[in-house]
């Protein structure tokens, strides 16, 4: 996609049983919610995380808290699955010995998106981002540092992993709105897994 920025078609399928039951698991232990932003909007993906910290938004800012703020209790423990398959896919894109601490876990419904931006609230900008595609396809858009940089679109099916670091780490990227349909194993939704070294 750029450099540093790879996208490996498929990669999740080989764990894909594993992966959609933990997801089961997380999201029973702490629901998707619709999070606010700094400046007062409802986010159209709703969200939950699981690992050592889970990322934010409400008034105050975006950040990571290793606490769910619903519940004042940790976030799900990061499930093996989870973690193996974010080391293997950053492997697989030239990022050996990524140890990920945290998951991001966005869920969209038909017509919800994500506009562009950069994922900045990490620590530690020499570790990868890691985001995987379940369920409905989507329409990844990978831009530059800058804004105003041009922007491509990619689309993600079911299976599909973006990984993305180095000279690209900080580059601008966002999802069009998904568009309705019926996927076998996941009905009406797109499920996004973004593994991040945060803390």
């Amino acid at each position: 996609m750029a450099p540093g920025a790879a996208l490996l078609r498929g990669r999740a399928l080989v764990l894909e049983a594993d992966i959609l039951a933990a997801l089961e698991s997380v999201v029973e232990a702490a629901p998707f919610r619709h999070m606010t932003t700094p400046g007062g909007f409802l986010m159209s993906a709703a969200m939950t995380s699981c690992g050592t910290a889970g990322w934010v938004t409400d008034r105050t800012g975006y950040r990571y808290d290793r606490c769910d703020p619903e519940t004042g209790k940790p976030w799900p423990a990061m499930p093996e699955s989870f973690r193996r398959l974010a080391r293997e896919a950053a492997a697989d894109a030239g990022y050996a010995g990524f140890a990920t601490d945290s998951c991001l876990i966005n869920r969209y419904l038909p017509g919800a998106r994500l506009s562009l931006h950069q994922d900045k609230n990490e620590r530690d900008f020499t570790q990868p981002i890691v985001s995987v595609s379940l369920g409905l396809p989507a329409t990844f858009q990978f831009g530059g540092a800058k804004r105003a940089d041009p922007v491509a679109r990619y689309p993600m099916r079911h299976g599909d992993i973006a990984v993305w670091g180095g000279p690209s780490r900080l580059f601008h990227h966002g999802v069009l709105a998904i568009k309705d349909g019926e996927h076998t194993k996941l009905g009406r939704q797109r499920i996004n897994l973004t593994f991040r070294a945060a803390l």
